[in-house]
C-alpha cells in the first residue's frame, strides 16, 4: 500500500499545508478538478475527493497529473452486493477511505456490514459517514431512507469493534450534538466535522458548543487524560458538491467565527483545518 501512495502522492511527505478539507463530493465533471485544485493551490491546501467507482480512472490519472492536492475516497453502497470488491478496487487505485457512507438499509453498527468495516481496517482507512438528518430532494419519490439508521449513536460500537479505523462523521450527528461529542470524548478514532447547515442554524450561538466540547482541562476518573483541546475532535470539511465551489469559502468562515467564539487555542485551530488530518494521512 505504501508504495502506491509513493507513486499517486509523492510530495505527500514534504510539507504540511494550511488547509485540509475532510468532505468534498466529486461531481463527475473534469472541470471542477481544474476549477478547485486551482483554488487549493492558491491556499496551500488539501481535500479528501469523495469519487465514484465510474470516476475512478480519470480520478487516479487528475492526481497522478496534479499531486499533493487530493486524496481519493470511494464513495460506495454498504448495502452493494460487491461491497468488499469495491473496498479492494479502492484501496489498489490508492484511495485512502470511503465515503460518505449514507442512506444504508439498516443501522450503520448492524453486523452485516462489519465484513466492509473489518476490511477497511486492515487497509488503514478513513471511513466517512454522513450522521444524523438527511436531505431529501425529491418529494413524490418513495424512498427506503432513514435518517434514524444514521444517528451518531450507531458509530459508537463501529469505533469501538473496529479500534484502527478512523471514523469521520460528517455534520457532528446533528442535531444530536451533545451525543455526538460524548462519543468521540472516549473514542480518539472518531473524529467530526460540522458542514451542512449547523453553523448556519447556530451562527448567532456558536459559543453553544462550548457546553458540547465541555471536558477540556477537567482532571476527573470519568474522562480520558488528555492536554488536547476538546475542540481537536472537529476537523474542517465544507461538504461541497454539485460543484458548489462557493460554499468551501462559506463554511471556512464559519468554522472559524466558531473557534473564535468558543476561544479555542491557536494551535488546536491548526489541528482542526490541517494538522489531525495530515497526521492520520501519513502514518
Amino acid at each position: 500500500m505504501r508504495l502506491i501512495l509513493l507513486t499517486l502522492f509523492p510530495l505527500l511527505l514534504q510539507s504540511q499545508p494550511k488547509l485540509i478539507d475532510a468532505h468534498v463530493h466529486h461531481n463527475g465533471d473534469p472541470a471542477f478538478l481544474t476549477k478547485f485544485h486551482d483554488k487549493l493551490a492558491a491556499l496551500d491546501a488539501q481535500a479528501l475527493l469523495i469519487t465514484l467507482e465510474k470516476d475512478v480512472p480519470s480520478v487516479q490519472n487528475f492526481i497522478k497529473s496534479h499531486p499533493n492536492r487530493f486524496f481519493g475516497i470511494g464513495q460506495m453502497s454498504l448495502d452493494s452486493p460487491n461491497a468488499l470488491q469495491l473496498v479492494d478496487m479502492f484501496h489498489n487505485a490508492g484511495f485512502r477511505g470511503l465515503g460518505e457512507l449514507t442512506g444504508p438499509e439498516a443501522a450503520y453498527d448492524d453486523k452485516r456490514y462489519w465484513p466492509i468495516y473489518e476490511r477497511a481496517e486492515k487497509y488503514g482507512m478513513i471511513l466517512i459517514f454522513h450522521t444524523g438528518i438527511v436531505n431529501r430532494r425529491n418529494f413524490a419519490e418513495p424512498q427506503n431512507v432513514s435518517s434514524d439508521r444514521m444517528r451518531i449513536t450507531t458509530l459508537d460500537l463501529i469505533a469501538r469493534r473496529f479500534p484502527k479505523l478512523t471514523l469521520i462523521a460528517a455534520h457532528l450527528g446533528n442535531p444530536d450534538y451533545a451525543w455526538a461529542a460524548e462519543l468521540g470524548r472516549w473514542n480518539p478514532n472518531l473524529l467530526f466535522d460540522v458542514s451542512g447547515s449547523t453553523l448556519y442554524k447556530k451562527q448567532a450561538d456558536l459559543a453553544y458548543f462550548k457546553s458540547i466540547f465541555w471536558w477540556d482541562g477537567v482532571v476527573s476518573p470519568h474522562t480520558p487524560k488528555t492536554n488536547i483541546s476538546a475542540f481537536e475532535k472537529l476537523v474542517f470539511g465544507s461538504d461541497i458538491f454539485n460543484g458548489e465551489i462557493a460554499e468551501f469559502d462559506r463554511e471556512l468562515d464559519l468554522y472559524k467565527k466558531l473557534l473564535k467564539a468558543c476561544d479555542v487555542p491557536e494551535a488546536s485551530q491548526q489541528n482542526v483545518f490541517n494538522g489531525t488530518l495530515h497526521r492520520i494521512l501519513n502514518k
